[in-house]
């Protein structure tokens, strides 16, 4: 059971109950802070303050007064016309790291809602409900409002959720389990949508992903260098302390423990006519170093993120004040998640120039695209063309969003941070990077059986025993497709990524 307060969920936290349906509960300091935060907003009303969204319209509207017998409806109202998201809809662990999110933030007790919210979002990451949520319909600011609103829209007994692998109309799958809609009340239909964890959810799914296939890599690249026969001369922990970055120094030495007793490495020592190898082998650690830092950086803001209460307006109530503010805004997020995006994609295409020397004979030494009986047979050509398929996409993806604001609401939200568009970029960028890492170690482990009876490094070898539980070698032309799922299936689970740890 994990525990929110509103102040130390970690990312591991959410992708398990994302992806492991981890359980939920709100924490009792939160609840405390909850409680004090709604107490205020309703002496606040009762004393009669003009609160935005509270007693005001929305956006533009904001100067239009609501009455105190609409406010109740202005709060419905405004969940059932942001709920205008379009699309596919997100996939249930997706919508499971919004929901966590969102109830983390309310937990804070900045937001000014009832615990029976908070408890009632929770009830249904428990009961595994997810609501369908389309996948296109933010700008970032203010907040994920489209894809907010429609999981809003499932606590209040609307629109359509998922259960047991079935989209169903919410109000009959909660008479079904026994779950009691919310009637909303004032401030509280704006703290459910005004937020960014949309963006911040499908953002960390990314990450962690990423941070996967960062490590794959660095087995990628190993498996690589031993069917190449290359040198880890370059990997030396006296090269990268005269350049101490921290990424490329722990990648170095990741390289370093893959490679240890390789007897392929021993084999060409002394009659190696190369002084140095080509730089997809020999700058590893430079390029694959450059995605750690980049990704610990996004990981900071992620966290940060994760933590923080992103709606507007804001309820403090030692400060005796509700403050209309932009927290809202996701561009800290939106310009991570384009850095993301660009480290994960040069990672792609260092690899893809390996597999590209591992199929050429005039580079590798080896059979030509690594087939028994080159011309009968063409191996793994087309493989290539597959991995440069995906660069060329992850390459138009990585155009950054964060600088692509178009002014809303009547211009009220006159710059945004396409940040949904950022994490959507991202979630599939990680995908194609995943497939390319595949064909690289499917190839390389073709490679290195040219190379037998010599073991490669005891790194290399572990990764190569793994990809042959799921691939046999190349005895003949077959589709390689199942075989690149299969690879792909080993780094996304991370059972390649544990082999650096």
């Amino acid at each position: 059971m994990i525990e929110l307060t509103g102040h130390d969920l970690t990312l591991e936290a959410v992708e398990a109950v994302a992806a492991d349906r981890e359980a939920v509960s709100l924490g009792d300091s939160a609840r405390s802070e909850v409680r004090r935060a709604r107490e205020f907003i309703e002496e606040l009303l009762e004393r009669g303050e003009r609160i935005y969204g509270v007693t005001t319209g929305f956006g533009r509207l904001a100067e239009v007064v609501i009455s105190p017998d609409q406010q109740g409806q202005l709060q419905r109202n405004l969940i059932r016309s942001h709920a205008s998201g379009v699309g596919e809809p997100m996939a249930a662990e997706e919508v499971r790291a919004i929901m966590v999110l969102r109830a983390n933030a309310l937990a804070r007790g900045n937001s000014g809602c009832r615990e029976e919210v908070i408890d009632l979002m929770l009830a249904l990451l428990n009961s595994e409900v997810h609501p369908v949520v389309p996948r296109v319909g933010s700008v970032g600011a203010s907040g994920d409002l489209a894809p907010l609103a429609h999981v809003a829209l499932a606590l209040i007994g609307e629109g359509r959720v998922e259960y047991l692998g079935q989209s169903r109309p919410t109000d009959e799958v909660f008479g079904e389990l026994a779950l009691e809609a919310v009637e909303l009340r004032d401030k509280e239909g704006l703290a459910l949508i005004n937020g960014t964890q949309a963006t911040t959810g499908l953002g960390i799914l990314a990450l962690l992903a990423a941070e996967r296939a960062v490590n794959t890599a660095e087995v990628a690249g190993c498996v690589s260098l031993e069917g190449l026969k290359g040198t880890p001369e370059a990997f030396r922990a006296e090269v990268h302390e005269a350049r101490p970055h921290p990424g490329q120094v722990e990648s170095a030495r990741y390289l370093r423990a893959l490679l240890t007793d390789s007897e392929i490495r021993e084999s060409h020592r002394h009659d190696d006519s190369r002084v140095q190898d080509a730089y997809c082998l020999r700058c590893m650690p430079q390029v694959h170093g450059a995605a750690r830092n980049a990704l610990s950086y996004i990981r900071g803001v992620l966290t940060t993120e994760a933590n923080s209460t992103t709606d507007n307006p804001l309820v403090f109530p030692d400060a005796e004040a509700v403050v209309s503010a932009g927290n809202f805004h996701a561009q800290v997020v939106s310009q991570a998640l384009d850095l993301l995006c660009m480290a994960v994609t040069d990672l792609a295409a260092i690899s893809e120039r390996r597999i590209e020397r591992l199929i050429n004979p005039d580079l590798s030494g080896l059979p030509a695209f690594l087939s028994r009986e080159p011309g009968l047979e063409s191996g793994f050509m087309i493989a290539q063309v597959t991995a440069v398929d995906l660069l060329s996409e992850m390459r138009v993806l990585s155009h950054p969003a964060s600088v692509d604001s178009v002014p809303t609401s009547a211009n009220q939200e006159d710059h945004v941070s396409m940040g949904l568009a950022s994490a959507r970029k991202a979630r599939r960028i990680v995908d194609c990077l995943e497939y390319v890492l595949a064909v690289e170690l499917t190839a390389g482990a073709e490679a290195i059986e040219h190379h037998r009876p010599l073991k490669a490094g005891v790194g290399v070898d572990r990764a190569h025993a793994l990809i042959r539980e799921r691939v046999s070698r190349l005895e003949g032309d077959r589709s390689l497709s199942g075989d690149f799922e299969a690879i792909r299936d080993l780094i996304r689970t991370g059972a390649l990524a544990t082999l650096v740890e």
